[in-house]
């Protein structure tokens, strides 16, 4: 293909995935101006809207989409990429805690990310429930008689989209891109008709209006940094999603057209401000006329769906990473796709999501009462993505202490402001993402000791191969027709199914696997690299399957690529599945919290089997059971 022509298929490819990363990347913030300036006015510590108010809250809210989003985000943490992946999972893999800095540091740098990760949870709840809740108390502005019916509508709206997970987004993913490329141009539109009508609102841009507003109000000014922290709640996304569209498009749909739109209807809403003050309850759908109020609902309701949607597709992703780094128990993961293995659907999390969501709207009722529990998880993922990007860029990016620390302290600056004016909401439902973040903080770690602890126990009784295989000359078991993979979770010793299989029963099959599925610190793993086959006497075979945290183990797939060697060959139909079920006992002297003991058997107890995850077919699985205790 001529050099030309494949520099346009690359500006066409780039194109398609800026406009798709329009649809899933930047749909929480750009549905932001529904809401964001209006708590600035009307919320609990609202300021005045007086002109100078005005224009210092619109000079805060630029600066905080060029510092935090621009630069922060799409400058620098965007380069933060794990083998393309990006997320605060993806990070901390990146920045392999344990490898260099020894426990006591390693264990702080994980259970640091590990937080992160956790508070998107209390996000994934609250997102969905203030967008749309935003976009229909819109009715209230058309037809004030609708009120009492908004909570409702809000429920059955967010219980339909719920609902429609367990079917995949594919189908309607294609419609996201332009959709939001609509929304934008309209809120764009309505930003330079009102900007229009006050061009001197567009002064504001200068910090000095900032300034001026913490001179007036210092602790009112202040605490309206929550509120003006609203307009950059979707950064976290930028860099969560990064796997799926690479730097280039987030960028350029950023530049082009996100930031310039978000910017004019911001400017605009203020414009509106600086002319009726009396506006202020509702900027956002007071810019429209009269004859577009319905259409503009209709579309803040399509928008806010989307980006509702987004945050539940990242909380499946975040899951899936999790489970497979071994931060949660095995859960069932639906691939809805068979072309984009990046789009599940993890029934335990929806639910979990589905109630929590409908619990928020029902329990606040509306978006303004549930501005006082958005923000604080993200402001504090935030800080939390700067302080990562601070080792990274020193320890892995070979940055001077000098250079690391000084960008780690501009980003701090705005990052803690932030901060510290969300922890104020607090006691106004700051406290629900919180306490969802140290439940599932708590659930993460404790699965992650226990595991430790268990591994610890079966290394104690796992005798070494080399032993286990003299023993075989001595005992010269029955040898019958087949295969017989037994599953093992290492690869250096003897798995106790096999030992007790032997031991029991007294037969062995002609051919043994012994399969070990190792996930790896990155996303992906080549499928040259995937597998390593060692060949042992007696029909010994060892296969050492490694993935990455965003692929899901297939042992039969796995099996059958194995069986490419030329001495190896493997029937699927005559192969038996030898699994060791371990029941745990929370009786023993681990060193870890009677609680977390019992907590960590209940999530073993209720984890998806293994025949199940590892889609092993169930009709051909031999169980052998065990008791351990920790």
């Amino acid at each position: 293909m001529p050099q030309a022509a494949q520099s346009e298929q690359s500006r066409t490819r780039r194109a398609t995935l800026a406009l798709t990363a329009l649809g899933v990347v930047y749909g929480d913030i750009a549905t932001s101006p529904i809401y964001s300036l209006r708590e600035c006015f009307n919320g609990k510590d609202a300021l005045p809207a007086t002109p100078n108010d005005v224009r210092g809250v619109l000079s805060l809210i630029f600066w905080a989409l060029a510092l935090v989003v621009s630069f922060k985000y799409l400058v620098v943490v965007l380069r933060a990429d794990n083998e393309g992946e990006g997320g605060i999972l993806a990070l901390l893999a990146l920045l392999d805690p344990f490898g260099r800095r020894g426990p006591a540091a390693g264990r702080t740098l994980v259970v640091l990310g590990l937080f992160g990760a956790a508070l998107l949870y209390g996000d994934g709840m609250i997102t969905p429930a203030i967008s749309v809740l935003s976009s229909v108390e819109g009715l209230e502005v058309a037809t004030p008689a609708v009120g009492p019916y908004v909570v409702p509508i809000t429920v059955a709206i967010l219980s339909g989209l719920f609902l429609m997970q367990r079917h995949g987004t594919g189908r309607v993913g294609s419609v996201f891109g332009p959709f939001m490329v609509l929304w934008l141009l309209a809120i764009a539109g309505l930003g330079v008709a009102g900007i229009v009508r006050e061009p001197a609102v567009l002064l504001s841009v200068s910090p000095h209006y900032a300034v001026k507003l913490f001179v007036a109000h210092p602790e009112l000014a202040f605490a309206v940094l929550g509120a003006v922290f609203l307009t950059v709640t979707g950064g976290e996304a930028l860099y969560a999603d990064l796997g799926h569209f690479g730097r280039s498009p987030i960028r350029t749909a950023w530049f082009i057209l996100v930031l310039p739109a978000l910017l004019l209807n911001y400017f605009g809403q203020g414009a509106l401000l600086l002319v009726d003050s009396s506006a202020k309850g509702q900027p956002f759908y007071h810019l429209a006329p009269g004859w577009a109020l319905y259409p503009l609902i209709a579309l803040a309701t399509g928008a806010t769906i989307i980006a509702s949607q987004a945050v539940i597709s990242g909380a499946f992703s975040l899951t899936s990473q999790a489970v497979q780094l071994g931060y949660f128990p095995r859960m069932q993961i639906v691939h809805t796709s068979s072309a984009e293995r990046g789009q599940i659907y993890v029934p335990v999390m929806n639910g979990f999501l589905w109630v929590a969501t409908i619990a928020l709207v029902v329990g606040f009722g509306s978006s303004s009462n549930l501005a006082g529990a958005y923000g604080v998880a993200i402001a504090t993922t935030m800080v939390i993505t700067t302080v990562l990007i601070f080792v990274l860029s020193h320890r892995v990016w070979g940055w001077k202490l000098v250079s690391a620390g000084g960008l780690a302290a501009l980003f701090l600056v705005p990052d803690l402001a932030f901060f510290g004016a969300n922890i104020l909401k607090i006691p106004d439902g700051g406290w629900v993402p919180i306490l969802v973040a140290l439940g599932v903080l708590a659930l993460m770690l404790t699965w992650q000791r226990g595991r430790q602890l268990v591994f610890a126990r079966v290394r104690q009784n796992m005798p070494p191969f080399d032993r286990f295989l003299e023993r075989l000359d001595d005992e010269s078991p029955h040898r019958i027709p087949g295969t017989a993979v037994f599953m093992t979770g290492r690869s250096d010793g003897t798995p106790p199914a096999l030992v007790q299989h032997v031991r029991y029963n007294g037969v062995l099959h002609e051919q043994v696997v012994l399969l070990t599925v190792d996930v790896a610190d990155v996303p992906h793993v080549p499928p040259d690299e995937r597998l390593q086959i060692d060949r042992f006497d007696h029909g010994f075979v060892r296969i050492i399957a490694r993935y990455g945290f965003r692929e899901t183990p297939d042992v039969p797939r796995t099996l059958k690529d194995a069986s490419t060697e030329d001495w190896l060959t493997i029937d699927l139909a005559e192969t038996t599945y030898y699994m060791g079920t371990v029941t745990i006992l929370p009786t023993g002297d681990g060193h870890m919290a009677a609680w977390r003991k019992r907590l960590f058997a209940f999530m073993a107890r209720n984890a998806e089997r293994a025949t199940a995850y590892y889609k092993i077919p169930r009709g051909r699985v031999f169980e052998v059971g065990g008791q351990i205790e920790i």
